[in-house]
């Protein structure tokens, strides 16, 4: 099937190209608006302190390649179950299974960023620092590091940092459109009726010979 043939086939079917789409935004919409919760995203930084090299007294390539491996490994702890059961305890939330947690270590510095995402500001804004807290204290206690300091301390976030409802609108949108054009195509695919005469050489494999024009009748 040619572009020029898919166009005229779902111009043939306009109503259902425009009605799925339309009809698949209208459930989004209002699952996004109407069901889906508000999410909350609290950060802070950190800057991981470790004196063995940066109190020597020419700091080469290798010490600081070195130091910022140990940062990429305090980033590490924040996944462990560890802290998140001592941060559990600490905020006195039942777990953590309704927080997403996102962790930043560069290869080219030892500052650490920690998001937090969950359904209450105030809770994500106090698990970002719970767990800020007990990975300092870990890390020291574990890993030998002199300090995890704390650069920014996680506020309270004033607005939702999502769900992106709109996009989900309008990827339901485009879904509905990829649908409509599916079902417009394998109901021609199924039609075996011949519609025109332009079709016959290709079924029969003969010419046309001849045409009986269509006679309107007069008024």
């Amino acid at each position: 099937m040619t572009l020029l043939e898919l166009i005229d086939l779902l111009k043939k079917r306009v109503v259902l190209v425009i009605a799925l789409p339309l009809i698949f935004a209208a459930v989004a919409g209002a699952y996004c608006y109407l069901v889906m919760p508000n999410e909350y995203t609290a950060s802070t930084s950190m800057y991981v302190l470790y004196t063995r090299f940066d109190d020597a007294p020419s700091a080469d390539g290798s010490s600081l390649s070195t130091s910022q491996m140990i940062a990429n490994d305090v980033a590490k702890l924040f996944s462990s179950d560890r802290i998140r059961r001592e941060t559990v305890e600490a905020t006195g939330l039942s777990s953590l299974s309704e927080y997403s947690v996102n962790v930043e270590s560069s290869s080219n510095t030892r500052v650490i960023t920690l998001r937090v995402t969950g359904p209450d500001p105030q809770s994500a804004a106090a698990v970002a620092n719970a767990m800020a807290e007990k990975v300092s204290d870990i890390a020291q206690e574990v890993m030998r590091v002199d300090a995890v300091n704390v650069l920014d301390s996680a506020q309270v976030p004033q607005r939702p940092s999502g769900p992106r409802r709109g996009m989900r609108v309008v990827v339901s949108a485009l879904a509905g459109l990829f649908v409509a054009i599916a079902i417009a195509v394998i109901i021609d695919a199924l039609d075996t009726r011949v519609r025109n005469a332009d079709e016959i050489p290709g079924l029969l494999g003969a010419p046309v010979i001849g045409r009986f024009p269509e006679v309107k009748k007069g008024r």
